[in-house]
């Protein structure tokens, strides 16, 4: 199965969830977007490194970087390999240095982007992933997105229910999400269109 590299494009604070951070990375080759929610501690790690910025005193994943390092193991690329129920799944692709042998690690998928940017190693996903959970950009959006920039939220609309809006319904209020950046809100949509889908099926 073909992997499709992902980079980080985007790091904001969830106006819904306490404490919640949405991460979105973004396609490499593509204009698709793949947004994740993501607690506020790892959301923390991630901004830490990508900032070059060193805390006093290592945190849970600096840790697990000196510990590899220690015993000579890197991670060579990490992967998100599944979807279900809105929750993602990763895995950690390790080597021994000088031995060559893969070990596959199970982890949550903000521990593991946490973790790729320590390591300076590659995130990658499956056309699946994108095609069910990816979002689309048009050129005008693409060209105004500031990397690693924490977009201001527009305000945001009542999101109650969403049970009695149709699909078409669902879909206009999935573009103007996308529209105004709003990437968790575009995630929890995509999320029920999907679910509708799945039953239609």
């Amino acid at each position: 199965m073909k992997k499709i590299g992902l980079d980080i494009v985007g790091l904001s604070y969830s106006q819904t969830q306490s404490g919640a951070y949405a991460l979105v990375l973004a396609e490499q080759e593509g204009k698709r977007r793949l947004p994740i929610i993501i607690g506020g501690f790892e959301a923390q790690a991630i901004a830490i490194e990508l900032e070059d910025m060193t805390p006093s005193r290592p945190l849970t994943h600096d840790l697990f970087k000196n510990f590899a390092d220690s015993f000579q193991i890197k991670i060579k690329e990490v992967i998100i390999y599944n979807l279900v129920e809105g929750i993602f799944y990763a895995k950690l692709i390790c080597e021994k240095e000088g031995e060559g042998k893969e070990i596959e690690i199970d982890t949550r998928t903000s521990d593991a982007v946490a973790l790729a940017v320590r390591f300076k190693c590659p995130i990658f996903t499956y056309e699946s992933i994108l095609s069910n959970a990816g979002i689309m950009l048009d050129e005008e959006e693409e060209e105004g997105e500031t990397k690693l920039s924490e977009k201001k939220s527009s305000p945001k609309k009542e999101k109650k229910g969403i049970d009695s809006l149709d699909i078409k319904e669902l879909k206009d209020k999935l573009q103007n999400a996308i529209d105004t950046e709003d990437y968790e809100e575009a995630s929890r949509l995509r999320d029920e269109i999907n679910k509708r889908n799945e039953k239609n099926n």
